[in-house]
């Protein structure tokens, strides 16, 4: 279990409640990725060019729910091989084994904020990319609720 919300040293979770949100399902090393401030996603991706000012992170182990959000501070783009956000450990463990894409774009995240109660997984998960506001977020005990709320690509 992640006991994050219980620190004392995390940020608050003081996210406007109308703040666009894209709910995303991360693997352990991405999710790692997020906790030091770099989320890629390939620029096939709707996510790349959606408007959002956060982005929501369901987990899919140890926890399998949305535990944490982020503000997104930067979105930089990427190509395989040149400088940048993400060095080649990076793109072998967040990108190679999901796309066979040389190009990304890498949201580049402030501090992670836990949910006082994580959105828990009651259906079959988060697949592709999910659009809500934080007040949804803070809403939501199930998957099934915040699928209500939300919008899909």
């Amino acid at each position: 279990m992640d006991l994050d919300r219980f620190a004392t040293d995390t940020p608050d979770d003081d996210a406007p409640a109308d703040a666009r949100v894209c709910v995303v399902a991360t693997q352990p090393d991405t999710f790692e990725r997020c906790r030091d401030g770099v989320y890629p996603s390939p620029t096939a991706y709707d996510r790349t060019e959606e408007p959002f000012e956060y982005t929501a992170f369901y987990r899919t182990a140890p926890v399998s729910a949305v535990t944490h959000y982020a503000p997104v501070e930067a979105r930089t783009p990427q190509t395989r091989g040149d400088p940048g956000p993400m060095d080649e450990s990076d793109w072998a463990a967040t990108i190679d084994p999901f796309s066979d894409t040389d190009e990304v774009v890498v949201f580049e995240l402030g501090d992670l904020v836990p949910l006082d109660s994580p959105v828990e997984n009651d259906r079959n998960g988060v697949r592709g990319a999910w659009y809500c506001t934080v007040a949804d977020l803070r809403a939501a005990a199930s998957l099934s609720a915040l699928a209500g709320r939300a919008t899909t690509t």
